[in-house]
């Protein structure tokens, strides 16, 4: 269709003509991502042959120094020149060969294909209520050997009194274990950068030029190499506090870890893609309830996301009207509403709202269900309140900066106010707030807050798997309850992973498909 073709539609053609352009533009979006995913693919595989191929041609060009380095590590470095930084390097392979024979190997070596733990038969000694000392059993499932559990059961009712130190704990090993791999990934690029090292200073000795000295090198980080200096400390963190948790939940995916399989007492095993398959067709109870969440979810984070953006960009048009007096003061009243910690503001709203002993229903003597039968509304209402501040304040912000040539020659064309905001207010705002539009959308997909403050997940609904997932609960609600109350880390997981999936694959797609990505400098 081109232009004129476009321009003389009617307003009603010209949003379905837009809407249609939308939902048709998904799957080549969708196409693009996955080609973009792909092409990440090709190119991390194309860097693993690069790598090996100058890994080779390092060490086929270097001298014995720099071959020696390949097993030594330092070797390199120290035979030409850099004592210092050589012994780094070889302190460093010492350490992690330490590291590995005192604790790291003793962790791989319990990790195999069919069960997270290899443990031999081994006895144990447990010693019972009435001073009673056994020989116990056990192996890779935690399961006490069968004449002793039958002892066990005929004296003391199948319970047993054990030191929790002689047993094995599954979480510990597979923690460990991450960890171990973790560092065993650094001390391969510290490797690789120990082969570099080396054949970089033997390039220079070739040159006749004397590399640097170690002195030389440190000033550096803090000169030309200082965003290293300054990245070091928050990526440790990163990985302490976001990676190794990330990793650890990823593999607890793939376990059979609940209430059921918990240690010390029970070792959980890989039980590969179960979990998924129940997740989404294998168990029926509940793939229905992560279907019904799901949707949900989706509706709830939909809506609480234009309203409060639709709202908040009307109530910055209306504190930014020519003639409106005391403007300050009506943004400063905004301000201070956001100002006011969240938790606070929704619990004060569920006292009001209470169904029985809400102040509302109180004053007005009755018992109006908002956080039951109309929950679902209630919060997304609730969540305007909450929400329009931070809108209201992006879009006041954007408002001041919109050129006022462009509403003087509207007018003069004969643009009335509604024809001036739907041409020129509202596409430069969505323009630049598209980003931010996403970011809000993904945030209130994982908005924990509004519903656990207001409602807790509930009225409760006992079609759904668990009777504590109730009408309300976003997926992170029932991921939180999975975990504190049923103690169902596995599931928990995987819906933790999925969650994940749902709002990466949907910002970039979103966001892929938005102007403000295709054309970046249009309203610069």
């Amino acid at each position: 269709m081109d232009y004129l073709d476009y321009v003389q539609m009617t307003k009603a053609q010209r949003f379905a003509y837009k809407l249609k352009s939308f939902f048709a533009g998904i799957p080549g979006a969708i196409v693009k991502f996955f080609k973009m995913i792909g092409y990440f693919i090709k190119k991390f595989f194309v860097g693993i042959g690069n790598f090996f191929k100058n890994f080779g041609i390092r060490f086929a060009k270097g001298d014995a120094g720099t071959k020696l380095s390949y097993v030594v590590m330092g070797a390199g470095n120290m035979l030409h020149g850099q004592v210092i930084k050589g012994l780094l390097f070889l302190i460093a392979e010492v350490g992690y060969i330490f590291f590995m024979i005192s604790f790291g190997a003793h962790y791989i070596s319990r990790i195999y294909v069919s069960k997270l733990v290899r443990i031999q038969w081994q006895p144990t000694n447990y010693e019972y209520s009435d001073g009673t000392n056994v020989n116990l059993y056990r192996y890779g499932t935690g399961v006490i050997g069968k004449e002793v559990a039958e002892y066990a059961k005929d004296k003391y009712s199948g319970t047993y009194i054990a030191n929790k130190n002689t047993l094995d704990d599954s979480s510990q090993i597979l923690l460990f274990f991450i960890l171990t791999m973790i560092v065993t990934v650094a001390f391969i690029a510290l490797y690789i950068a120990n082969t570099k090292s080396a054949y970089a200073t033997q390039e220079l000795r070739a040159q006749g030029k004397k590399p640097e000295s170690f002195g030389q090198e440190m000033k550096n980080f803090l000169d030309s190499k200082f965003h290293i200096t300054l990245l070091v400390l928050p990526i440790l963190l990163l990985v302490m506090f976001t990676i190794l948790p990330i990793i650890f939940t990823v593999f607890m995916a793939f376990t059979n870890y609940d209430k059921d399989h918990a240690s010390p007492y029970k070792l959980y095993q890989w039980v590969g893609m179960k979990n998924f398959a129940d997740v989404f067709f294998a168990d029926a109870k509940k793939s229905q309830t992560f279907g019904l969440i799901l949707v949900w979810t989706l509706t709830w984070a939909f809506f609480a996301t234009f309203t409060n953006y639709i709202m908040g960009i009307i109530v910055a048009l209306l504190i930014n009207k020519k003639g409106i007096k005391f403007k300050g003061f009506w943004r400063t009243m905004f301000v201070v509403t956001a100002a006011v910690p969240q938790f606070v503001t929704l619990l004060v709203m569920k006292l009001l709202l209470d169904d029985k002993g809400g102040a509302i229903n109180r004053a007005l003597g009755t018992e109006y269900p908002f956080l039951s039968e109309w929950a679902n509304v209630t919060i997304i209402i609730v969540n305007v309140w909450i929400g329009i501040p931070y809108t209201m304040l992006i879009s006041s912000g954007l408002l001041m900066n919109i050129p006022e040539d462009l509403y003087e020659s509207a007018r003069i064309d004969g643009a009335n106010a509604v024809q001036q905001f739907t041409k020129i207010t509202f596409p430069y705002i969505f323009f630049v707030t598209t980003p931010y539009l996403i970011q809000t959308f993904v945030g209130n997909i994982n908005n924990f807050n509004v519903i656990f403050f207001l409602t807790n997940g509930g009225p409760e609904d006992p079609t759904k798997y668990s009777n504590k997932a109730g009408k309300t609960d976003l997926l992170v609600t029932w991921l939180y309850k999975l975990t504190v109350d049923d103690k169902n880390y596995r599931l928990a997981a995987v819906i933790g992973i999925l969650v994940f999936i749902v709002c990466a694959v949907g910002s970039l797609i979103a966001f892929n498909m938005s102007k403000a990505a295709k054309n970046e400098e249009e309203f610069s």
